[in-house]
């Protein structure tokens, strides 16, 4: 293992003694965004807790990895609780948990988010994108989802905001939205690569061609095919750090039974953590985001939250083999 630091964020409270790393342990930080913003699947706003409760610190020193921090658990001021509108509540949100993202980053790290759902993207995004002293990097995204999430008011048919982070992300809706997160500038598309799309609106699909966005189908994940490889060596070679976000639903059916929004013929999880584990070879890949994951009475039997787990342990895996 040539870089054997991992950092996973994700946002909890409580304390926890940390002990010291021997040289070849994975670094992890983890913090916890429980603010999505959606009216339309509020439930959703558990998984956070409910991924962290299936014993993810014992099982990240199982797979090599130790916490550099006690979990964080991103929360809103008094103050900020009492400003109008969920959605701008959710970007004030996103912008705390950017402001942890970058306490948390030292050195070679990976950052996870456990995100109750893809809206929180744009934390990370802005958390990568500007150091502590304000400095900008060039940030790609790769985003795994059976849908686009590249809706504009325009063209959406939900109505819902879940369905456009990345045009958001890219400049291209809801501009005080992504500002608000702390995310001033919009990612290029050339620095955004979707994975596992297969239901998009009419009008959400003819701006993926309008604007020849980049992606790899199901079958290139399961098969981690050279086309997979390729599409993400150009984006990485165009960028500082990539940060890797999964909406749960991109995974097949039978491992997410509640989600509200499942699409036929998904990735398994163990395909998809091994897909990602690839693109975790390469240390640009410094984040990782677990979206929307059914929990607690969604989650009979515990697959989803096991899904997700195997997805953690992916990255984890991947930092390992550089």
């Amino acid at each position: 293992m040539r870089n054997k630091c991992l950092v996973i964020v994700t946002m909890l409270a409580g304390t926890l003694s940390l002990p010291s790393m021997a040289a070849d342990t994975v670094k992890v930080d983890v913090i916890k965004n429980p603010y999505g913003g959606s009216r339309n699947t509020p439930e959703l706003s558990t998984n956070p807790d409910y991924i962290q409760a299936g014993g993810l610190e014992r099982l990240i020193g199982t797979w090599g990895g130790e916490l550099i921090r006690p979990i964080q658990d991103i929360r809103l001021t008094l103050e900020q609780e009492r400003q109008y509108g969920s959605w701008n509540r959710m970007a004030l949100a996103n912008a705390n948990f950017a402001d942890a993202v970058r306490e948390g980053l030292q050195g070679e790290m990976i950052t996870i988010g456990l995100e109750a759902n893809c809206n929180d993207l744009l934390g990370m995004l802005s958390g990568l994108k500007y150091d502590i002293q304000g400095n900008a990097r060039k940030v790609g995204l790769v985003f795994f989802d059976s849908h686009g999430d590249f809706n504009v008011p325009e063209t959406t048919l939900s109505g819902m905001l879940g369905g456009m982070p990345v045009a958001v992300a890219a400049g291209h809706a809801l501009h005080n939205l992504r500002k608000t997160t702390g995310l001033v500038e919009p990612l290029p598309i050339n620095h955004i690569l979707w994975g596992g799309v297969r239901d998009l609106d009419p009008l959400e699909a003819d701006r993926f061609l309008e604007f020849e966005v980049r992606q790899v189908s199901v079958r290139d994940i399961r098969e981690i095919s050279e086309n997979f490889r390729r599409q993400f060596d150009e984006m990485a070679a165009a960028v500082d750090v990539v940060y890797v976000h999964v909406d749960m639903d991109v995974l097949e059916p039978k491992e997410v039974p509640g989600h509200p929004l499942t699409v036929s013929d998904g990735p398994s999880s163990k395909a998809l953590a091994a897909a990602i584990g690839v693109m975790f070879e390469n240390p640009k890949s410094v984040a990782l985001g677990i979206a929307s994951t059914p929990s607690f009475n969604a989650d009979p039997g515990g697959v989803s939250r096991q899904a997700a787990l195997n997805l953690i342990e992916g990255a984890i895996r991947g930092v390992q083999a550089r």
